[in-house]
């Protein structure tokens, strides 16, 4: 039995007293808590005492370094094209990755897009794409690799090979009340962003009522975190810090959210998630040496669709099969004319997430039906009797409390009021 060079206690502790840590340390706290090593009691200690203390940039960047070491690293220098990446850290009506990922694709980038499942009330990438019939989100490393040369977009599930350090880590900070710790967040984006090994990595940090880090602030220091360790591993960072006030778009929900993806790749859709789109491509498209590349016209133009349709094809997806629609609906009016003047995103989010559109613990199964569908944005005139949301759920005793949750998310004002300011949707850009 080999002797252990450091005692997870006395890491811990220093740790808890403010103390910085080694590089060495902190290499054998990782490695040590992947073997079984250190228990996971003791890796929640170190979790809180982090939370509580914080960390340096170089214990960020170290940490970060030794989470990609725990597991095995993907390599795209056979691929023939350059690779470009994306990651949202989360949001009600989120669905950008959808028509991003073609879009960028469609100009010759290879994106290879590993997405996660939602918790809570953040939607999650692969659970919208599992309402196409037959769409898959595992494929093997082979498949992985064939549709990026042959497709040029894979959205998938990770690996379990892909940083298994943050697996372990990121499942207890969810029961351990350390989540939204910087150093904890952003080694966990990007150990797994690296291991996956895109050349360029363009981040959509998201701020307010919607998102995990509200205060845009925070948002800033967590941007400015991640791009700095990106661009000491050698990958070409940028972040844009986004608006999460309101929802993204008008669709809430998984199915009801790849419906309105399809209009944005058909030319359509609503404004936001447009300009969003638009954004963040033009940033991956530059990163990847494409600067004046014409966005918008690859999403008029159909190419970015006929990406699309092969992408998901390629996953054993129909991407012309009717999508899943909820048992019951039920839609709420206008008591009044007057002026949309709140929609607030919290609250919207999470009673998507009661009519069953998300899920409490990983284990649960969520309904591809289930959702809000949006009849309005802030600023919208109403007039008495109009629709102002229509709520999907496959259970209809899940509708009360879902309009609890939305009390006063969704607010109308007098005649002639204006709509609460919640800032631009794009706030700046970190590079």
């Amino acid at each position: 039995m080999s002797i252990e060079p450091f005692a997870a206690v006395d890491v811990i502790m220093a740790k808890r007293d403010g103390r910085e840590l080694s590089t060495e340390q902190i290499d054998w706290l990782i490695d040590a808590y992947t073997r079984g090593v250190v228990a996971d009691e003791q890796m929640s200690a170190f979790a809180m005492a982090t939370f509580l203390n914080g960390m340096t940039p170089r214990e960020i960047r170290d940490m970060t370094l030794a989470m990609v070491a725990s597991g095995e690293r993907m390599n795209f220098e056979g691929l023939g094209k350059v690779t470009s990446d994306k990651h949202s850290t989360g949001g009600v009506g989120d669905k950008i990755t959808l028509p991003l990922a073609p879009l960028v694709a469609s100009f010759g980038v290879a994106v290879p897009q590993l997405s996660g499942r939602g918790l809570g009330f953040t939607g999650g990438t692969l659970d919208k794409l599992e309402s196409i019939a037959g769409w898959r989100a595992s494929i093997s490393n082979e498949e992985f690799f064939a549709q990026l040369r042959e497709v040029g977009a894979v959205i998938s599930a990770a690996g379990a090979g892909l940083a298994p350090a943050d697996r372990k880590l990121y499942a207890l900070r969810d029961i351990t009340g350390t989540v939204e710790c910087i150093p904890l967040i952003a080694s966990s984006i990007m150990s797994k962003k690296i291991a996956e090994g895109t050349e360029n990595l363009v981040l959509d940090v998201k701020f307010g009522s919607g998102a995990f880090l509200q205060d845009p602030e925070r948002g800033r220091a967590l941007a400015e975190t991640m791009v700095q360790l990106g661009k000491d591993a050698g990958v070409g960072t940028v972040a844009l810090l986004t608006n999460m006030n309101v929802p993204l778009g008008f669709a809430i929900g998984n199915a009801n959210e790849v419906r309105e993806s399809v209009e944005v790749l058909a030319g359509g859709g609503p404004a936001d998630v447009v300009e969003l789109t638009v954004a963040l491509a033009r940033e991956m498209l530059a990163l990847a040496g494409l600067p004046d590349a014409d966005v918008e016209g690859h999403l008029k133009g159909g190419q970015a669709m006929d990406v699309w349709r092969r992408m998901i094809r390629a996953q054993g997806g129909d991407p012309d099969a009717p999508l899943p629609t909820a048992k019951e609906t039920q839609v709420i009016t206008a008591d009044r004319d007057g002026v949309v003047i709140r929609q607030e995103a919290r609250g919207l989010g999470v009673a998507a997430w009661r009519l069953g559109a998300g899920r409490t613990r990983k284990e649960d199964v969520v309904s591809a039906g289930a959702g809000i569908d949006l009849h309005v944005k802030p600023g919208d005139v109403v007039r008495k009797g109009d629709p102002l949301y229509t709520m999907h759920t496959d259970e209809p005793a899940r509708f009360e409390a879902a309009l609890k949750d939305i009390g006063e998310a969704l607010q109308i004002g007098e005649p002639g009021s204006a709509p609460e300011d919640t800032g631009p949707l794009i706030l700046d850009r970190i590079a």
